[in-house]
């Protein structure tokens, strides 16, 4: 089958609607955040394969913030869309939304972009058709994620240097107590 060069955001849109039962609930009575988690990535894997046309790979989850509890018996809609693609790679936009049965009531619980990989027959990454660009809101997310991506390399580089300074258990004391100053600890040792 040859795949298309280009195919436009809304061959892949995908929404996924399930039942929240009792047995995904925890010990509070809300619904684990790792169900919603694994419905976000299965409703993630569903539209970058259909974009690309064979099976994909998480790369990564960019943050995951949780808005607001989703309860028992809530139906959780996921909504996924592409938001732009690389060589390989298909970035995922994830939206999370309870709606309550009996009200009607929808809440926005979260959203995230999953980074997605094209995998070939080998398992290795594959080319992945461009994307066709139809409205400006589709504009909009590709150069927003374009902008993530240059933070999230920023942020990459801050933390490796931060972690090569890990060796170094004797930072000065005037930084580390500048950095504890206001914080909820106790230094019970010498620095």
């Amino acid at each position: 089958m040859n795949t298309p060069q280009y195919r436009a955001v809304n061959f892949s849109q995908t929404t996924i609607t399930e039942l929240m039962i009792p047995a995904y609930a925890n010990f509070g009575g809300k619904i684990h955040g790792g169900i919603i988690l694994s419905l976000m990535d299965k409703v993630a894997y569903v539209c970058s394969a259909k974009h690309a046309g064979c099976y994909c790979v998480t790369a990564s989850i960019n943050v995951v913030d949780f808005r607001g509890p989703v309860e028992v018996g809530d139906l959780v809609h996921l909504h996924a869309s592409v938001n732009y693609v690389g060589t390989s790679s298909i970035v995922v936009g994830v939206r999370v939304e309870a709606e309550n049965i009996h009200t009607g009531e929808v809440r926005h619980t979260n959203s995230s972009y999953f980074t997605m990989v094209a995998m070939d027959e080998n398992r290795q990454p594959r080319t992945v058709p461009g994307l066709i660009l139809e409205s400006k809101m589709e504009v909009h997310r590709y150069t927003k994620t374009l902008k993530r991506r240059e933070l999230l390399k920023q942020y990459k580089q801050d933390i490796s240097e931060l972690e090569l300074d890990t060796e170094n258990v004797n930072p000065e004391k005037s930084t580390t107590e500048t950095l504890l100053a206001d914080q909820r600890c106790i230094v019970a040792v010498s620095c």
